[in-house]
């Protein structure tokens, strides 16, 4: 793992770490604040010196919003829970849940792990 400045530090290594590794990455400050966010500066400190973390698939829903008129990428997907995943031992990440019609059934609080998937964007499943 590296500082923001290392080699392959991208957005597309980011994106093909969770489509092709099954795992999600992120960035930790000495400061204690981590991230999913591809980030060059620590929000909370304004410091520099990010190094490049493997953060947990595991979380709860904090946020959650039912897309019944999606994209192209999730047509066949339709309906489905966008999500905001509050992840165990830091960091926010967004994604989505599939088979979700209402958002009573994905309330608030329900604990979800990352599923790696063929499918686009961060899927995560109940757990």
């Amino acid at each position: 793992m590296g500082t923001t400045d290392a080699p392959g530090h991208s957005i597309a290594d980011y994106v093909t770490g969770y489509t092709d590794l099954g795992r999600l990455r992120g960035f930790a400050c000495p400061c204690g604040f981590k991230t999913a966010t591809w980030v060059l500066a620590c929000p909370r400190c304004g410091g520099r010196n990010l190094t490049d973390v493997d953060l947990s698939g595991r979380g709860e829903v904090i946020a959650c919003s039912v897309q019944h008129v999606p994209s192209d990428e999730f047509l066949n997907e339709a309906p489905y829970a966008y999500v905001v995943v509050d992840l165990a031992g830091g960091g926010r990440i967004t994604g989505w849940v599939a088979g979700v019609a209402d958002p009573a059934d994905l309330p608030l609080g329900t604990r979800v792990h990352f599923h790696p998937s063929y499918k686009p964007g961060v899927q995560f499943v109940r757990d």
